[in-house]
C-alpha cells in the first residue's frame, strides 16, 4: 500500500453527518481528518434574553435521545445561580429520568448501529430477518426506556415535569411497582447482550488520550455529583471550573470541522468521555449483577481499546436496570428513606453564573448559563460529549489505521474497520454543533 485515499461521505449508522479522510503513505497516515459537516444550530444564542424556565426545555431540542440529560443540566446550572438545595427524593428521580435515557441509547445504538458492524450486515433490516427475537428484544429494552421517561418526566422525550427545585408531578406507588418489575424482567436479556458484544472481534488498540467521567466516592454517579475527572492526568474539578479562558477543558477551533474539538487544558491531550470512561472511573461502583457480568466479558480497568465502549454500554444496561428497579422499590415505601415529595422548593431568583454538569449517555455533558438579576439569559455554552470526542476519536483513527497497514490490510479493511470505530463512540454529529 504504497499511497492511498480514504474518504467516507457521511458516515452510515451514526447520528447526524460526518466524514472521514484519511492518507496513507509508506504505511504512515498523513492525513486524519474526523469532519462534522452540520451547520451550527445556534442553541447558546436562541436562549439568550429568555427567562430561566424557559431554558431547560429549549435546550432538551439538541438530542431526542439524550432530551432528558439536557434538561437536568440546565437545571442543575440555574439551581446554582440560585443556591437551591432540591430533597433527596427529587435526585432520585432525576437519576431515572436519566437512566431511562440510557436504555433509550444504549439499545439503540448496540443494535441498530453497531451489531451490524459485527454480523456482517449492512443494515439493521437483515438483523431483524435473521434474528427476529433478537431484534425483538432490543425492541423491547428501548421502549422500557421510553416507558421510564414518560413515567418520570411525562413524555419519552423533551421532560415536562422536571422543573428548577423538583417536580411537578410525580409516579404513584403501583406505577414505581408496576416499573420496577418490568425492570427487573429484562436483565436476563441484558446479560446476554453483554456477552454478545463481548464475543465480537475487534482490533487490539488503546486509545492515546486521557479519559473524562464524572466521580463520586462509592457511587456510580450520572447526575449528582459536581466532580469530573481526568483519570489519566489525576486532575478532579468542580463543574464550574470545566469551560472557559482558564477552564480545565480546552475548546478549539479546526479548519476541518463545524463542531469545536476539545483537549485537557493541563496536558494538552485530547480525551474520551463515555460509557468506557465511566466504567473505568466507577468500575467499584457497580452493581454486582454488572460487575460480574463484566468481568466474566473480561472488561476491567484499566481499559483502553475504544471499540469496547460498544461492552461498556452494555455493562451500563445492565447496571441501570437493577439500579432503577431498586430505585422504583426505594421510591414506592411511603415511609422509606426517600420519605415527603419531589415538589418544587422555594427559591430566590439572582444574577449569577454556574455550570450544570450530568453524564448522558454518550458522556459529560457541561452548560454554562449566566443570568441577571430578573432570572433572564445573559450568557450560555454548552459542551456535548461528541463535541468532547472528536479530537480524541481522530487520533484514535489514526493508530487504528497504522496498525492495520502494519498488519498488511488493504483499503477495503481499513476503511471498514475505522468506520466500526467511529460507530463504536456513538457519536452524535447533530449535538455537536449545538
Amino acid at each position: 500500500m504504497s499511497k492511498t485515499a480514504i474518504s467516507v461521505d457521511h458516515i452510515a449508522r451514526v447520528e447526524g453527518h460526518g466524514n472521514v479522510h484519511l492518507t496513507i503513505e509508506g504505511g504512515q497516515v498523513v492525513t486524519c481528518e474526523m469532519n462534522v459537516v452540520e451547520p451550527a444550530r445556534l442553541f447558546e444564542s436562541m436562549v439568550v434574553g429568555r427567562k430561566f424556565a424557559d431554558v431547560p426545555y429549549i435546550a432538551s431540542r439538541v438530542c431526542g435521545i439524550c432530551s432528558a440529560s439536557h434538561v437536568i443540566t440546565d437545571i442543575l446550572a440555574i439551581e446554582r445561580v440560585f443556591g437551591v438545595e432540591v430533597t433527596d427524593r427529587t435526585r432520585a428521580l432525576r437519576e431515572l429520568l436519566v437512566y431511562g435515557s440510557y436504555l433509550q441509547n444504549h439499545a439503540s445504538h448496540l443494535f441498530v448501529f453497531a451489531a451490524p458492524d459485527f454480523l456482517d450486515m449492512a443494515s439493521v433490516f437483515p438483523l431483524a430477518q435473521a434474528n427476529p427475537a433478537l431484534f425483538d428484544s432490543a425492541l423491547g429494552l428501548k421502549a422500557l426506556g421510553n416507558q421510564l421517561c414518560n413515567l418520570v418526566g411525562g413524555r419519552s422525550i423533551h421532560p415536562i415535569t422536571a422543573v428548577v427545585g423538583g417536580f411537578t408531578h410525580e409516579p404513584t406507588r403501583d406505577e414505581y411497582l408496576a416499573m420496577a418489575d418490568k425492570l427487573d424482567a429484562e436483565r436476563e436479556f441484558a446479560r446476554q447482550v453483554v456477552d454478545l458484544f463481548r464475543s465480537f472481534t475487534v482490533p487490539a488498540i488503546a486509545t492515546q488520550g486521557d479519559m473524562l467521567a464524572m466521580v463520586a466516592d462509592g457511587r456510580y454517579p450520572v447526575c449528582d455529583s459536581r466532580d469530573a475527572r481526568f483519570l489519566g492526568a489525576g486532575v478532579t474539578f468542580d463543574a464550574d471550573e470545566a469551560a472557559g479562558a482558564a477552564g480545565q477543558i480546552e475548546e478549539y477551533e479546526v479548519s476541518h470541522s463545524a463542531a469545536l474539538f476539545a483537549r485537557c487544558r493541563q496536558t494538552a491531550t485530547p480525551y474520551f468521555t463515555g460509557a468506557l470512561a465511566r466504567i473505568n472511573a466507577s468500575w467499584g461502583a457497580l452493581s454486582q449483577e454488572a460487575k460480574v457480568a463484566a468481568a466474566k466479558a473480561g472488561l476491567r480497568p484499566p481499559e483502553r481499546n475504544p471499540y469496547l465502549n460498544n461492552v461498556a454500554q452494555a455493562v451500563e444496561v445492565l447496571d441501570a436496570l437493577a439500579r432503577c428497579a431498586e430505585l422504583c422499590r426505594r421510591l414506592a415505601e411511603p415511609d422509606g428513606e426517600f420519605a415527603g415529595d419531589s415538589q418544587p422548593v422555594a427559591f430566590g431568583v439572582r444574577a449569577g453564573k454556574g455550570t450544570g454538569f450530568t453524564e448522558a449517555p454518550r458522556g459529560a455533558l457541561f452548560h454554562e448559563l449566566e443570568l441577571d438579576e430578573t432570572g433572564r439569559v445573559v450568557h450560555a455554552a454548552i459542551m456535548t460529549p461528541t463535541a468532547q470526542n472528536c479530537a480524541n476519536l481522530e487520533a484514535d483513527m489514526r493508530v487504528l489505521a497504522e496498525k492495520l497497514v502494519a498488519d498488511g490490510a488493504e483499503k477495503p479493511e481499513v476503511q471498514l474497520e475505522v468506520e466500526k470505530l467511529v460507530r463504536a463512540y456513538d457519536p452524535c454529529f447533530s449535538c455537536s454543533v449545538h
